[in-house]
């Protein structure tokens, strides 16, 4: 399918929404990449990611190895961030409703050979993957892309003294990719039943992978 017809963003602007953010991570922030080898180097993948700071999404588009189109809550889309995010290939969810909008947009991202940032819990939190929502699953088997988990540490462990709703200039970030998996649901279905157990399957891998990484890095 082409783009016209997926209605998936262009995938420059995601390229250029990843050197901005290197230039900013790495500029404000120490991060250490452990396991970006484990990403495809082609084709669809949906990175699954834990969710504590608002600076997690950011965090990712710097240190992936490939351009991430996020799924990002409406709400941020305001002012001028509202044409800057369009513009970097991220795109604008409802989370409050099935938004077919960015369900076809997120789909065409993968269609097209691209990566889906996703955080699966939904919307900031303990980071620990604990609220997983269905739509993970509903991506990952209607488009048949691996999943690469990814854990995010550090991110909200301590406040900035200039800027306290950020970490601490210069601190470390450890960011921390897993072995892609799929998300096996029963023969490809995509009934209720079968999200259900693509979802608990899901969960147990991606709760798997930041004990891992905590167990890891030390944090």
């Amino acid at each position: 399918m082409t783009r016209a017809t997926t209605g998936s963003p262009s995938p420059r602007g995601a390229a250029v929404g990843r050197g901005i953010g290197i230039g900013l991570m790495y500029g404000l922030w120490r991060p250490r990449v452990l396991g970006a080898w484990r990403v495809p180097a082609g084709g669809p993948v949906i990175l699954a990611v834990n969710h504590s700071h608002n600076i997690d999404g950011p965090m990712l588009m710097g240190t992936a190895p490939r351009p991430v189109h996020f799924l990002i809550k409406k709400e941020a889309f305001v002012g001028p961030l509202d044409p800057f995010l369009r513009g970097i290939g991220q795109l604008k969810v409802d989370r409050a409703a099935a938004d077919r909008t960015a369900i076809t947009s997120a789909l065409g991202v993968l269609a097209d050979g691209g990566v889906l940032g996703i955080f699966p819990e939904g919307t900031r939190g303990e980071g620990d993957f604990a609220a997983l929502r269905a739509g993970l699953a509903y991506f990952a088997v209607r488009s048949g892309a691996p999943i690469v988990p990814v854990a995010v540490l550090g991110s909200a462990e301590r406040r900035g003294r200039l800027m306290s709703a950020l970490p601490p200039l210069r601190s470390r970030v450890d960011v921390v990719f897993g072995d892609p998996f799929e998300a096996a649901a029963s023969n490809g279905r995509r009934t209720r039943a079968a999200l259900d157990e693509a979802t608990a399957h899901i969960r147990a891998r991606l709760t798997a992978h930041l004990d891992e990484a905590r167990r890891f890095t030390g944090r």
